[in-house]
């Protein structure tokens, strides 16, 4: 009797530490990663809808580390630099739609709530953190507004400074009104850029220099400017060159890629060049390459893809030189630092889809390779150092 007590007790004993070890070896492995991936989601507070992957930038594959339940529609999210905090919407459109901050512990793989905010505007779809990282801005699609949140001393949101717009465009059904769908900021970081599809504009103010006064507003609202783009492109995304000196913002309701040359003080169009050649209107999202030299665009709704072009170091300007097909539904997407990959979500086809790129030439490879997730929305890389 005590030889089989004892030899289950070993048993015991041997199980646990296998456990322990296993546990350890995960954490050691995580604490070694240096290359993350968060994904955001169309999914209620009951379910994952935030995941965070550790990825092989050689490989282009991921391995699952944690993720967050407990915020309803997590549809765009951005990590702090050193992706120890990461802030939220929550898109909603009728009363509850918010912004959170989670703060990620990677010894632990855990995902925690710091805080939960009203945005005061309905169907949050962009969040951007400001150049000195001292305020949180979301852009607020059906609210006709964006919230700006100074952040306290941990990094929580404090209650917004709302901006609202008034307007439409000439889309009856898709620019009734004021619709803003993404937040930038200039090269130069004097100016924020708040992208409005509904009225055919970027509304463009002034950054106030943050000091140690925090009665200094993130904004002048006093120096503002509207740039007035062509009646009925829709703007949706915008995206700056690496020498500063361009931009590249995508249209929705047009499909197409309108190029600006940025002076400092004023923007002028210098190039307009179709992405979406099958008048689908949706057009969605736009990125360079890290070293600037091709641009990708992805359409949905009809010949859902990416437009690809190599730009033209000198003035900017554009070439279409390939089309790369995808799944169902492409929104945004990303490329990773190195340029090896780049990644896309495909909403309707529950599904993260991995394209290799080819650095010298632009094209992009289906790996057959993909990360399965219901109705995916939003990706972040994190660089961890």
């Amino acid at each position: 009797m005590w030889k089989i007590m004892a030899v289950l007790l070993l048993n015991i004993l041997f199980y646990a530490c296998s456990g322990n070890n296993k546990r350890e070896s995960n954490m050691e492995l995580v604490e070694a990663d240096s290359l993350f991936l968060l994904v955001g989601s169309y999914a209620s507070s009951r379910e994952e809808g935030i995941k965070l992957f550790a990825f092989d930038a050689a490989k282009g594959k991921e391995r699952y580390v944690t993720g967050y339940m407990g915020i309803n529609n997590p549809s765009y999210l951005v990590p702090t630099d050193d992706g120890r905090r990461v802030y939220v919407v929550g898109e909603n459109e009728i009363t509850d739609s918010s912004a959170s901050v989670l703060e990620v512990d990677y010894s632990s793989q855990k995902i925690s709530l710091i805080n939960t905010v009203p945005t005061r505007g309905t169907a949050p779809c962009y969040i951007v953190i400001s150049p000195d990282g001292d305020f949180v801005l979301t852009a607020n699609y059906h609210g006709s507004n964006i919230s700006i949140f100074r952040l306290g001393v941990n990094g929580e949101l404090l209650p917004p400074r709302v901006i609202d717009f008034v307007g439409n465009g000439i889309d009856k059904e898709r620019q009734e009104k004021s619709h803003l769908h993404c937040i930038g900021f200039t090269p130069d970081r004097k100016y924020m850029l708040s992208v409005d599809l509904g009225t055919d504009c970027i509304h463009t103010f002034s950054i106030n220099r943050q000091n140690k006064d925090k009665s200094v507003p993130f904004l002048n609202e006093d120096i503002s400017h509207d740039f007035f783009l062509p009646s009925g492109s829709g703007p949706r995304h915008i995206c700056f060159s690496p020498n500063k000196r361009f931009g590249y913002l995508i249209t929705e309701l047009s499909g197409e890629v309108i190029v600006l040359e940025y002076t400092g003080k004023n923007a002028k169009i210098v190039q307009t060049i179709q992405a979406d050649s099958l008048n689908a209107r949706g057009s969605a999202d736009i990125h360079l390459s890290p070293d600037g030299k091709f641009l990708y665009a992805s359409n949905r709704l009809q010949g859902d893809g990416i437009a690809i072009f190599k730009v033209n170091q000198e003035n900017g300007t554009l070439e279409q030189i390939g089309y790369q097909y995808t799944e169902v539904h492409p929104r945004n997407f990303v490329i990773s630092p190195d340029g090896s990959f780049l990644l896309l979500v495909c909403r309707d086809s529950d599904a993260v889809q991995v394209f290799r790129r080819d650095k010298e030439a632009g094209f992009l490879t289906n790996t057959g390779h993909k990360i399965a997730m219901s109705k995916p929305t939003c990706l972040k890389f994190i660089v961890r150092k």
